[in-house]
């Protein structure tokens, strides 16, 4: 469970940073590919989405580590292993920004959240279940 708290703070983290781009903060230079202090109507709304998926990413997170039970059996285990393929990509998406402040920033994040999400889809920090329960 340690696992999927860090990674829901970091999330937690990143999606206050979200809420502020797509309020119109002059930090579009950390995201985006850097192009814009502050960002176009489009990329704000990008902002939001990415708010979405933060959180479901969190859930996953939470039911892999049976912390709570949502989703069918099955969706969490794949589900994270997708969630870390994303965050492997992002390291790479990154790490070609032509924003010197968003590789500088977003890499190592997105290396922090690869390397939690390897850690949940692999099981560790999973609870206990009851005696019994296959689940």
């Amino acid at each position: 469970m340690p696992f999927a708290f860090a990674l829901t703070v970091v999330l937690a983290l990143i999606a206050v940073f979200q809420v502020a781009l797509a309020l119109g903060a002059p930090l579009g230079h950390f995201a985006w590919g850097g192009q814009h202090r502050v960002l176009p109507a489009r990329l704000r709304i990008g902002s939001l989405v990415s708010i979405l998926i933060y959180a479901l990413i969190a859930l996953l997170a939470w039911d892999r580590v049976r912390a709570i039970d949502l989703l069918p059996n099955g969706v969490p285990e794949v589900g994270m292993w997708v969630v870390f393929a994303y965050f492997v990509l992002g390291i790479f998406m990154n790490a070609i920004s032509r924003s010197t402040p968003e590789r500088f920033t977003m890499v190592p994040v997105t290396l922090v959240l690869s390397v939690l999400s390897f850690l949940i889809a692999m099981g560790f920090g999973e609870l206990a279940t009851a005696a019994g329960d296959p689940n």
